[in-house]
């Protein structure tokens, strides 16, 4: 047995006994103190540990000591009292109580699980001791009172940083640093402030313009430029304030914006245009950006500029005189600046633009000047008249510079009328014929305009009704500034020079500025320097303003489709030549439709290629005028594709011969009876082709050429004498000038050809050409004529091949001089093939249209050829059988001698012998080409291959004749051969 830790010996049993005894002597006595503990404790645990660290430590004190009831479940001896343990109240809690000595009462607290910071960071629970009481069941125990114990629960730095996103965004405008771009943020699942916390922020990627600071705010470092990066990416991380990195980098995305300029956006510099597709709409996608500037009132200036094409724009390049004719001025008008040709030679001399893409233009440089020939102009100032002119002058000197002068040929110098530019005013002088009465009369008119001098082309129509002059320039009308007076000029009987370009004068007696044109005394003076066109001039009547507005209007420009909800919202307003609109509104979006439905039209068939500027003028107004944007003008083009050129083709029968008889008649021969004008284009089209190759299931695409047939006008057809010029004696070029007058076009003829003029279609050209007819009366001489036709369209600018014809003529023999002879040279033909085109039901011509049969002629011709065979064989075969007959008489010593008596021997020419053997050559070559044209010809079609075997079988009959007739070049009269 132990007390207090002594060990007590057999002899000390006794001593035990005695206490004993008297602790049974004080059975009586009870317990009375209770354990004590302090009142409030707090303690500290690290998640994932289960020890407290309590403050103040755990221990229960007890009075009742040493005694019996200080025991807990057995019966044991202390000095000072024992604390049997200690109970925790709460739900839940998750701690237990240990008492590590019940003598001292000393105890710890200890957590029953891991502990998670992140779920609770206190815990806040009751505690109250209790000693051991009396007897094993504790009946008699004491309990202290309540003590509170708060527990922290320390944080173990467990989680890594987190980023709210998965990526970040951000957009800046080039040229500025920012404080801030945009602002990153992580979190980390940590209880604690140390470790919940992020410490820093880190941008990964390296070398690039930007920093982060500790909350996360990016900035740049630098101006940045959308020219040299548009984005940048960025990779950035976190770190919390224990160190730990994030589990994932962020991916922060910063876009580079333009400097915010208010501008128009949204449309091509460059805009296509196909020639026949109509319109084109320029600005589909257009839209005006505003930097956020509210305003009030929009204004915009859309300007297509052409001044470069033609004269000023794109218009039909027809002569001017067809120009007036389309615009429905009527007869009277003369061409005193016609493209140079045989019939109007005065031009040919004067340098022009030598395109055909654009009008006819003869450029001036102050020494060309040309005569006009006398009595093309009969103008009197009895009667009205009209000039117009196309004129593009540059700012000039003092001196004057004439365009249109009529002048005294020699001696006075007089001028009767002139058009002029004199220091950037245009003049008309008209001075008035003598009359009775000599009093002062306006004579000359003086206009002040800009257009004289700002080196664009213009357009003047001076109406001219004397004392009266009206002038429209661009289809306005301009009063004069100053009109100055003059007497009539005195009688005289000195003709007139009309002259362009300069003033025609006589040099007697004048010292100034003049060349001389042509040589001798008379010179030209105030010459003009720029460029004239379509100077034309009408007597008897004044242009009307509806012609004068037809020949200005350009055949290109803008056009707009307003749609119907904006319609009010937006003013639109064009220039006369709809190369400028303007447009006026104060909704935005409502100008941007208005935009939208700008297009470019060019109306005519063949528009010429190139570029046309555009440029847009735009002005805007603000609610607050100190911060109003200003608009730059925007710039682009319209680039005219090159229209698909046609090829005008002439065909017809191109050889062909008539008796002397016709080419005599009042009807005489028509030249192209079956003439055809046909025009195609070739363009290149896609087309899938089938593959023959496995494993290719889609088909080819390959490009192939067609060629498709248009419709378009004519307005020239000109026919030319090959060879010698028409001898007016005896021949001439005759037409049905009714005919021509019924369709609306003009013919002109001289001893080299014929030019039949006016803008019409091709059929009625055709159908114009079929009646030229060639006369000749005096035909004894004549076996052949050479004609050559060739049509064009827009001045020249489209030129059809040429095409040449010739006719024979065919001498019929006298019976008279020829009894024995019985031939008639048949009447023949030769005609072109081509293979593209159908002539059939037109390879058989004659003045009637009828068709080719063999005729009597013909049986006669074969019937004596063949005779005429007959008998050579005959006589060849007797002269050898005479001959072998004589041969054996010499031999047998006997002379005989066979004379002939040639004395009615008579030899005929043949009279297609020369015909034959000029064409001999020819017809070789036409069988080679229709040989060559059958073998390519396999290929075509059906129609082809049926005409080269048509013309074959038809050449068949003509080239046995003729090689029979060349097997027989004389005629025998055998009367008097003796058989």
């Amino acid at each position: 047995m132990r007390i207090g830790g002594v060990t007590l010996k057999p002899f000390a049993s006794a001593v035990g006994l005695l206490l004993g005894l008297l602790c049974a002597a004080d059975a009586a006595k009870v317990n009375k103190h209770k354990p004590w503990i302090e009142t409030t404790y707090h303690g500290i645990v690290t998640e994932n540990d289960d020890k407290v660290l309590l403050d103040p430590p755990l221990i229960a004190l007890d009075k009742d000591a040493p005694l019996r009831y200080a025991e807990s479940f057995e019966v044991t001896f202390t000095k000072e009292g024992e604390i049997c343990g200690f109970r925790i109240h709460g739900q839940n809690v998750p701690f237990e109580a240990v008492v590590l000595d019940k003598s001292t009462g000393e105890a710890v607290i200890k957590a029953k699980d891991k502990l998670d910071c992140e779920l609770q960071k206190e815990h806040t629970f009751t505690i109250q001791a209790y000693d051991c009481g009396e007897g094993a069941d504790g009946a008699n125990m004491k309990k202290s009172h309540k003590a509170t114990v708060h527990i922290q629960v320390n944080d173990v730095n467990e989680y890594s940083p987190v980023f709210k996103e998965k990526s970040y965004k951000a957009t800046v405008i080039e040229g500025k640093k920012y404080d801030s771009i945009l602002k990153v943020e992580a979190v980390d699942a940590d209880c604690s402030f140390q470790f919940s916390q992020i410490c820093s922020y880190e941008i990964v990627t390296p070398d690039v313009p930007f920093t982060i600071d500790k909350d996360g705010n990016i900035k740049n470092t630098e101006k940045l430029n959308y020219s040299k990066e548009r984005m940048y990416k960025l990779t950035v991380t976190a770190y919390d304030c224990g160190k730990n990195r994030a589990s994932e980098d962020v991916l922060v995305k910063v876009n580079i914006k333009p400097t915010c300029k208010p501008s128009w956006q949204g449309f091509n510099k460059r805009i296509e245009y196909e020639p026949g597709t109509g319109s084109l709409a320029l600005f589909p996608s257009m839209r005006l950006e505003t930097c956020e500037e509210p305003l009030t009132s929009i204004q915009a200036t859309i300007m297509l500029e052409t001044n470069h094409i033609g004269k000023g724009c794109d218009r039909d390049t027809y002569s001017e005189k067809s120009l007036h004719k389309l615009c429905g001025a009527s007869a009277g008008t003369v061409e005193l600046l016609p493209a140079p040709s045989n019939s109007a030679n005065w031009t040919i001399g004067l340098p022009t633009d030598n395109g055909h893409d654009s009008d006819q233009v003869f450029e001036f440089n102050g020494t060309q000047a040309t005569k006009v020939p006398e009595g093309l102009v009969s103008t009197s100032l009895k009667e009205p008249f009209t000039i117009s002119v196309w004129m593009r002058h540059g700012p000039g000197g003092m001196e004057k510079e004439t365009i249109l002068c009529n002048s005294d040929k020699a001696e006075m110098n007089r001028h009767h009328y002139s058009l002029y530019v004199h220091n950037c005013r245009l003049v008309v002088l008209l001075r008035q014929e003598p009359v009775e009465s000599e009093n002062y009369k306006p004579a000359e008119f003086h206009w002040k305009l800009d257009q004289v001098c700002d080196k664009e082309w213009h357009h003047y129509v001076m109406n001219i009704e004397f004392p009266a002059v009206t002038l429209f320039v661009d289809g306005a009308t301009f009063e004069p500034f100053l009109v100055t007076e003059d007497y009539p000029l005195h009688a005289s009987t000195i003709e007139t020079q009309l002259t362009i370009g300069a003033c025609w004068q006589d040099l007697s007696g004048h010292d100034n500025d003049t060349e001389p044109l042509t040589g001798g005394s008379a010179r030209m003076s105030q010459f003009f320097r720029g460029n004239l066109a379509g100077l034309m001039i009408r007597s008897g009547k004044l242009e009307n303003k509806k012609v004068i507005d037809c020949l200005y209007t350009c055949k290109e420009g803008l056009d707009v489709q307003l749609p119907e909800e904006v319609a009010s919202a937006v003013k639109v307003e064009f220039n006369p030549n709809q190369s400028s609109l303007s447009l006026e509104g104060d909704d935005i979006e409502s100008f941007e439709k208005v935009m939208q439905h700008i297009s470019y039209l060019n109306s005519r068939q063949f528009p010429t290629p190139g570029i046309r500027h555009l440029r847009i003028a735009t002005t805007v107004k603000c609610f607050n005028e100190e911060t109003c944007i200003s608009v730059p003008d925007a710039e682009g083009y319209v680039m005219v594709l090159q229209p698909e050129e046609p090829k005008i083709s002439l065909s017809g029968i191109d050889h062909f011969a008539r008796g002397a008889a016709e080419f005599e008649s009042t009807e005489g021969v028509a030249l192209f009876p079956e003439l055809r004008i046909v025009s195609t284009i070739t363009r290149e089209v896609e087309v899938e082709a089938e593959t023959e190759a496995e494993g290719e299931d889609e088909p080819t695409v390959q490009e192939t050429v067609v060629s498709e047939e248009i419709m378009h006008n004519l307005d020239t057809c000109e026919m030319t004498v090959v060879g010698e010029d028409l001898n007016g004696d005896h021949e001439s070029l005759e037409v049905d000038l009714a005919q021509i007058q019924q369709r609306g076009l003009e013919m002109s003829s001289s001893n080299v050809g014929m030019i039949i003029t006016g803008v019409n279609t091709m059929a009625n050209y055709e159908q114009v050409l079929h009646l030229i007819r060639y006369r000749n009366w005096h035909t004894e001489a004549l076996f052949d004529r050479k004609f050559k036709l060739v049509c064009s369209e827009l001045n020249g600018r489209y030129i059809s091949n040429e095409f040449k014809v010739e006719v024979n003529v065919i001498h019929t023999a006298n019976p008279m001089d020829h009894a024995n002879n019985a031939m008639v040279q048949p009447q023949f033909i030769n005609q072109v093939q081509h293979a593209s085109m159908d002539l059939s039901g037109h390879n058989l011509v004659n003045t009637h249209q009828a068709s080719v049969v063999p005729s009597a002629a013909t049986v006669v011709i074969v019937v004596c050829v063949s005779f005429l065979v007959f008998m050579i064989i005959l006589g060849v075969f007797r002269i050898r059988a005479a001959h072998q007959s004589t041969m054996r008489d010499q031999e047998n010593g006997k002379e005989n001698e066979m004379d002939w008596d040639d004395s009615a021997l008579t030899i005929t020419v043949n009279p297609m012998e020369t015909y034959e053997d000029q064409h001999s050559s020819e017809e070789e070559a036409d069988e080679d080409d229709e040989e060559d044209e059958s073998e390519d010809g396999e290929e075509e079609d059906d129609i082809t291959s049926a005409e080269s075997g048509s013309s074959e079988d038809e050449a068949g009959e003509p080239e046995d004749q003729q090689s029979s007739s060349r097997q027989q070049q004389l005629e025998w009269d055998d009367s008097t051969l003796p058989y």
